[in-house]
């Protein structure tokens, strides 16, 4: 299974996973069958990669401090010297930069013109607007969406209330309840304030102990911990739609109104007692929904090209474990050994597109990175927007889907010419041009390609936002599809209808008498867009069998 593995500058002496994040992303590409896994007895059931068959090799290029530019780079010299297929990279920046100044965007354009796919996290920076630190066109980047099942730990009171909590928790009180304490009643050296969000050092040892203690911050579940609680209830202000492993205490993590409720319950009570309960595994009725801790567009840097492109499980996911490593998220009061362990990030949904791409690839070995990226795009399914306010720019085309991305139709095939082509229509100079594609790159003469006609599976363009609060507006996009379907097919254009806009697809009929052909197609979208916003359409070719659908995004270039 791993048939290979580096290390780098700074990051130990082996090529030993010590942290554990490597582990489960690798596992959750390719990792084997292995029957009756669980956390604890959370999760139980029978674990399995993206694509068992693969092989991995893994490149250790992190430190507890960071991932160096120079070891970067060099991983992919390595992997693509030591001929891999797929790059997964579940590592990014906290916030968008430039693309020469992006290690990242530079060692993946290389990879791509080895016939490289590279697939990256799309980042974990939240659900504002402009937050997606993935940005480059022959990357394909990732967020994080929700899946059907959801792990909750219950909060039961004293009075009978029962609460749904956020929190992977394998301490079970096997039916007892503990006095439950706050503020004042736990501290002697901090003030009440600082007491109730359980600062660091605040919660005194002899105060706590036989106590469960009320935290008014997540981080608070970290300081019961160190304090010896048998256990603590904490405002969930850190991500309040995902559960994330607490440390071997009996925790829980509250919504607002919730906490609230607890507060008035510990206020209004002489001896308030609370017992917490060890986690179990619900039915998400809402999914897959994207992430609050999802990274969304739009792109700030190329703001024509949509990003992220797809979304994939991100949410509560258990994959392999290294042993060495702690399993919470508080690992300083955790000394836990698991084999397993349940994750959320973008880190965690990177590894499954990646293995979806190995299976087409695998598939369908001849053909390109864009080729691949297109065909599960294109075969993406639209998420519900009306939970998710960005809609594509959380999302981007939609929730994969591999096994129908193996047989697309028709794909959007994306050369490294164009990529230059296009960042010298936005200005970038020779220098920088060679910054990221080395050698002696220049921009060419003549006729340069916009990002919005860069021939890219989705449509995205930023207007001037006008005078008033709704302004008229119109965008034009071009591209090219190549037949990799039935030889003979012919395939119809369906969009999307809205009193806010009308769209024109010339031609509406692309016939195609043969594999790998070509067939280049214009479309245009007008209407009207309110300030600071987004109108989000799409398109559809269809043979009848296969359906390459495509959205169209236009925004405000002040969203």
């Amino acid at each position: 299974k791993l048939i290979g593995a580096r290390y780098y500058e700074q990051t130990g002496e082996t090529a030993r996973d010590t942290e554990g994040h490597g582990s489960h992303t690798a596992s959750t590409a390719a990792g084997n069958y292995v029957k009756d896994v669980s956390f604890y007895g959370i999760a139980k059931g029978t674990a399995r990669g993206a694509v068992p068959s693969a092989r991995i090799a893994a490149y250790k290029v992190c430190n507890p401090s960071g991932c160096s530019s120079v070891n970067l780079l060099a991983a992919f010299d390595d992997g693509i010297a030591d001929g891999v297929d797929i790059f997964s990279i579940s590592i990014g920046h906290s916030f968008p930069h430039d693309l020469e100044a992006d290690p990242i965007a530079i060692g993946a354009f290389h990879a791509a013109e080895k016939g490289i796919l590279v697939i990256q996290s799309a980042g974990n920076s939240g659900d504002g607007k402009g937050t997606v630190s993935s940005v480059a066109p022959w990357i394909f980047s990732v967020a994080a969406s929700t899946t059907d099942r959801g792990i909750i730990t219950k909060v039961s009171l004293g009075d009978g209330t029962v609460l749904n909590g956020k929190a992977v928790n394998a301490v079970s009180l096997n039916g007892t309840s503990f006095p439950l304490v706050y503020g004042e009643g736990v501290s002697r050296k901090c003030n009440e304030q600082y007491a109730k969000y359980c600062y660091s050092e605040c919660l005194e040892p002899d105060l706590v102990k036989g106590k469960i203690v009320l935290c008014k911050t997540y981080a608070g579940i970290g300081e019961a911990a160190r304090a010896g609680a048998v256990g603590a209830v904490a405002l969930d202000d850190f991500s309040p739609d995902v559960s994330f492993v607490v440390p071997p205490i009996a925790a829980s993590a509250l919504n607002q109104q919730d906490f609230s409720l607890v507060e008035s319950y510990f206020s209004s009570t002489k001896s308030p007692k609370v017992e917490v309960l060890a986690s179990e595994s619900i039915k998400n009725v809402v999914s897959p929904k994207v992430a609050s801790f999802s990274s969304r567009g739009p792109n700030v840097i190329i703001p024509h090209i949509l990003k992220p492109d797809v979304t994939a499980p991100g949410t509560e996911i258990m994959a392999a474990y290294s042993p060495v490593a702690p399993p919470s998220i508080f690992p300083r009061y955790d000394n836990r050994s698991v084999k397993y362990n349940i994750l959320a990030g973008t880190s965690m949904s990177c590894p499954h597109v990646a293995g979806a791409s190995a299976y087409v690839k695998s598939l369908h070995p001849d053909w390109s990175p864009s080729a691949i990226k297109s065909a599960l795009m294109t075969t993406a399914w639209r998420m519900n927007s009306t939970n998710d306010q960005l809609a594509e720019f959380g999302y981007g085309v939609g929730h994969i889907d591999p096994a129908r991305a193996v047989d697309p139709g028709l794909v959007y095939e994306t050369s490294t010419s164009d990529y230059a082509n296009m960042l010298c229509s936005l200005g970038y100079d020779n220098a920088k041009l060679r910054k990221i594609f080395g050698g002696n790159n220049t921009c060419p003469t003549g006729e340069k390609t916009m990002p919005k006609d860069l021939n890219y599976p989705s449509m995205s363009m930023s207007v001037p936002q006008g005078n008033g609060t709704r302004s008229t507006f119109s965008a034009n996009f071009r591209r090219t599809v190549t037949n990799v379907g039935d030889a003979t097919s012919t395939y119809k254009v369906k969009t999307s209808e809205s009193p806010d806009y009308s769209i024109s697809v010339t031609p509406n009929i692309l016939q195609f008498g043969a594999l790998n052909e070509k067939k280049t197609f214009e479309v245009t979208i007008s209407g009207k867009i309110s300030e600071n916003n987004m109108v989000s359409a799409s398109l559809e070719w269809s043979d009848g069998v296969h359906n390459v659908r495509s959205p169209i995004v236009v925004y405000t270039d002040n969203m």
